[in-house]
């Protein structure tokens, strides 16, 4: 099977639900039962997984899988990242100011003063909040909180994001002292259905 071109993370597979070959599955969708609005999804080995029904169940969603018919077989899905091609969102899902999080990897974190941070290289959920990876040269990866605090401002077409480095906890508040701070463009995170997007990012 073909792999993706431009995939998007849209759900990751967590334990099998009962005996009949659902499972449980971590969904980066606004609504957990939103996976099911966007065909088929596609594991990174190439394996395609087509919905036969999925519901809720509190802040995720119990799915079955045609061809997966009880639970070793559910069992054996666990931990597995699913996707979607990113031509396969409606474009007109975003509004001016969102952003899908596949969106942001790649572009480069700059503060006010024009000092690089790295380049956006994941987003990560912990259970506290969204996280962007950034990654420089010859540098161990940095994570930073996706708020309207540390990420400012989401230029696309440049390729760029600004950063505050304080609220981003790149440097301490003494290293900034008599110093104004970095301006105060915001964008807000995302409301709606469709694929989680970032502030101003997964997610739907």
């Amino acid at each position: 099977m073909k792999k993706l071109k431009n995939p998007v993370l849209m759900a990751t597979i967590g334990a099998a639900q009962g005996l009949r070959g659902e499972v449980r599955a971590k969904t980066y969708t606004t609504e957990p039962t939103a996976l099911g609005d966007y065909g088929n999804l596609h594991a990174a080995d190439g394996r395609v997984f087509e919905i036969l029904d999925i519901r809720e169940m509190k802040d995720m969603a119990v799915v079955r899988f045609k061809g997966v018919n009880d639970r070793n077989a559910a069992e054996a899905l666990r931990g597995l990242d699913l996707f979607i091609e990113r031509d396969n969102l409606p474009a007109d899902l975003l509004e001016d100011d969102e952003f899908f999080y596949a969106d942001l990897e790649g572009l480069e974190a700059f503060d006010a003063t024009g000092k690089s941070y790295g380049i956006v290289s994941g987003i990560f959920d912990f259970g506290a909040g969204d996280l962007l990876e950034l990654k420089a040269p010859a540098k161990r990866p940095l994570l930073i909180p996706f708020s309207e605090a540390a990420v400012l401002e989401i230029d696309l077409e440049e390729g760029r994001i600004l950063v505050d480095p304080i609220a981003a906890g790149l440097v301490d508040d003494g290293e900034k002292d008599g110093e104004d701070g970095p301006g105060s463009r915001k964008r807000s995170p995302p409301k709606g259905n469709g694929p989680k997007k970032g502030n101003g990012d997964a997610e739907t």
